[in-house]
């Protein structure tokens, strides 16, 4: 292991905005927050979930554009939720938090109805177990259990495989309803919050001439 990670692991055991529970703790005594994540921001206002936030450097650009609003990235490599949980920290940004975890267990951290919409950015299209994709419904039913009535899932991916499956697979088989969806979405007339900002693999995918694909639904 590169000493810059042992550095980075260490650090992330001093950040506020930080929460690493072990799957043990989380199954024994629960996350003291999960319900009362009002109490960790000092306001009511709605949470957002970037899940698999990589860098954190979508959450965080989310956060700069919302000061309204509460983000929490979601990712299980230590490694690189530093980046994000250091800047938040270093910027005295109080509207974001982290959270290292799988996201098989991420009900675990939220309560009914606590937070109203999740992004899933630039995921693993894992092409050969469509039960792995963030998107598949065994995933959805964990979001379910936390995201509140009406509330928005986006999804932007380079993978035209993984957006295809989503729109023309999941949406209809579970009667959700999609939003705006494209796939190109610099090529497109839309001009909402998905242009706003670019994650790290975002602006690599781009620089190779990927076509971005963007589309939102509600599950509820």
């Amino acid at each position: 292991m590169g000493h810059h990670k042992l550095e980075h692991f260490a650090e992330n055991l001093t950040f506020a905005n930080l929460f690493q529970v072990s799957f043990e703790t989380l199954q024994q005594e629960g996350f003291a927050l999960r319900g009362k994540w009002h109490e960790h921001f000092g306001n009511n206002n709605p949470i957002t979930l970037e899940l698999g936030c990589g860098k954190g450097d979508y959450t965080v650009a989310l956060a700069q554009l919302h000061s309204d609003r509460n983000f929490i990235g979601v990712d299980i490599k230590g490694a690189r939720l530093w980046r994000g949980a250091k800047t938040a920290t270093e910027e005295k940004m109080q509207n974001v938090a982290f959270i290292r975890t799988r996201i098989e267990l991420i009900e675990g951290f939220f309560a009914t109805d606590e937070v109203e919409e999740i992004w899933i950015t630039f995921p693993d299209p894992q092409p050969k177990k469509p039960m792995k994709r963030l998107t598949s419904e065994r995933f959805l039913n964990h979001y379910k259990q936390f995201l509140k009535t009406g509330g928005l899932i986006h999804l932007k991916t380079d993978s035209q495989k993984l957006y295809d499956y989503t729109l023309n697979e999941v949406i209809p088989a579970g009667g959700y309803q999609a939003g705006v969806h494209t796939d190109d979405l610099y090529h497109s007339d839309y001009e909402g919050e998905a242009k706003l900002t670019q994650t790290f693999y975002e602006k690599m995918f781009l620089a190779e001439g990927k076509p971005i694909t963007y589309l939102e639904f509600q599950i509820n």
